[in-house]
C-alpha cells in the first residue's frame, strides 16, 4: 500500500490476498458481539476474527493475520477503527462493506491484505489508511 497504490475493488470472484479473516482495530469490547452478529446476518459466520489492540501496534500485519480466530476478543481497542480483510473474494467484500454501512456501522477505515501490507507494522497501515481517507475526503 505504497502511496498511489489504491486499487478499486471489482465485483468479481477474485480472492483477496491472505487467509480468510478480518483484522479489527478500534472496537470497544461491547461492540464486538454486535459486529459478530452482523457478520453472521450477512453470511460471514466463517470468517476468523482477530481483534487487535494498542499493545500490538508494532506487530506486523502478516503476524496478526495468522493469529487464531477470536484472538483479542473482549478487549477494547483505542486504535483507529479499521477492518482489514483477507482471503474473501471481491464480490464478498462489496457485500460486506455495503451491509456494514446499511447497518449504520460507525465510521470505519477499510483495507485489504496485500503482499506489501503484511510486511508493515499495524500502526503504519493505520496511519496510511487515515492519510488516504483524509485525501479522499478533501477530493470530496
Amino acid at each position: 500500500m505504497a502511496k498511489g497504490s489504491f486499487e478499486k475493488i471489482e465485483d468479481s470472484d477474485r480472492c483477496l490476498h491472505g487467509p480468510r479473516m478480518l483484522l479489527l482495530t478500534g472496537f470497544v469490547a461491547d461492540d464486538q458481539p454486535r459486529f459478530k452478529t452482523l457478520l453472521e446476518t450477512l453470511g460471514f459466520a466463517d470468517l476468523a476474527l482477530v481483534w487487535a489492540g494498542e499493545d500490538q501496534s508494532e506487530t506486523l500485519i502478516g503476524d496478526l493475520a495468522q493469529l487464531p480466530d477470536g484472538s483479542g476478543n473482549g478487549r477494547s481497542s483505542s486504535l483507529l477503527r479499521a477492518v482489514i480483510v483477507g482471503g474473501i473474494c471481491e464480490k464478498e467484500l462489496g457485500r460486506l462493506i455495503s451491509g456494514c454501512r446499511q447497518a449504520g456501522l460507525q465510521q470505519t477505515l477499510w483495507a485489504t491484505l496485500t503482499p506489501t501490507s503484511v510486511t508493515w507494522p499495524l500502526q503504519q497501515l493505520l496511519t496510511e489508511l487515515a492519510a488516504e481517507h483524509a485525501a479522499m475526503s478533501r477530493k470530496g
